[in-house]
């Protein structure tokens, strides 16, 4: 039987030896960034922005990939802050709770809230850089984005003429192996797996909690909706993630970590 009891979630991931937290758009909702697919989602109100994240449709439509550019100067994630969910899994990692974060979002507010880069996976990548698709050659979004300002409706690679595109992984695009490869391992590796605003459909990331159950891991669904491993959890919590998660950070260990004000990046 699942509980919802913070109390006793916390008990676990403070005995735990390896924590494994994966996230989801759920968590930077609060921040002004909106969702896919929930009812005020991008895609929901606009099915035809769902092509945009084709790769397809990105690689053959010259003008899908200008609406996209666009967009990408307009996007809310640009000048975002994290929200206190960032901010408590920072906490959760200072207090030496947190081994693996594996996130699904592509905004980079975990590392902005001060979680360590290196412990950190961006399964479907980030949008803080462009890749060529033709020579791979990789470069700042910020350098291509002054571009698409001086009058570039679709910049090409300055290396090969290619088509650049966000180093994110799009549909029709396979995730980096390596990426997969270390989700996996911290899934295996992990007592407690807290799968946090993640709707647990998109695969092949839907599938680590079931790697982490397997191992003997206990699962923490903590979401607004259902999910379709709530059967399976050891523990669901629904409510804000800004709410819920400094909650159970307060929980563990000794200290109370201060996550009222954003970490600023020098």
């Amino acid at each position: 039987m699942a509980t919802n009891e913070i109390g006793q979630i916390g008990n676990w991931v403070d005995s735990a030896r390896f924590v494994t937290v994966l996230t989801g758009a759920g968590i930077s909702t609060e921040c002004g960034i909106p969702d896919f697919r929930g009812p005020e989602g991008i895609w929901t109100k606009d099915p035809e922005a769902e092509k945009l994240s084709h790769l397809a449709y990105y690689l053959s439509d010259p003008q899908i990939r200008k609406r996209a550019w666009q967009t990408r100067l307009t996007h809310p994630a640009r000048h975002a802050e994290p929200g206190r969910g960032h901010l408590a899994l920072a906490a959760l990692e200072a207090k030496g709770r947190v081994q693996c974060l594996i996130t699904q979002n592509i905004d980079g507010l975990h590392q902005k809230a001060g979680t360590s880069e290196n412990i950190v996976v961006e399964i479907h990548g980030s949008m803080r850089e462009v890749v060529c698709m033709g020579c791979g050659d990789r470069a700042p979004m910020e350098n291509a984005l002054d571009r698409v300002r001086a009058g570039e409706s679709d910049p090409p690679c300055r290396s090969c003429g290619g088509i650049l595109k966000s180093s994110t992984i799009s549909f029709g695009q396979n995730l980096v192996a390596e990426d997969l490869e270390r989700a996996r391992r911290a899934a295996v590796a992990c007592d407690v797996f807290l799968a946090a605003g993640t709707s647990l459909t998109v695969f092949p990331v839907a599938q680590l909690p079931q790697v982490a159950l397997e191992a003997g891991a206990h699962l923490v669904i903590l979401n607004d909706a259902p999910t379709p491993y709530d059967e399976r959890a050891h523990a669901i919590v629904r409510g804000p993630l800004g709410e819920t998660l400094p909650q159970l950070v307060d929980l563990v260990g000794h200290l109370k970590p201060t996550i009222n004000e954003p970490h600023r990046m020098s």
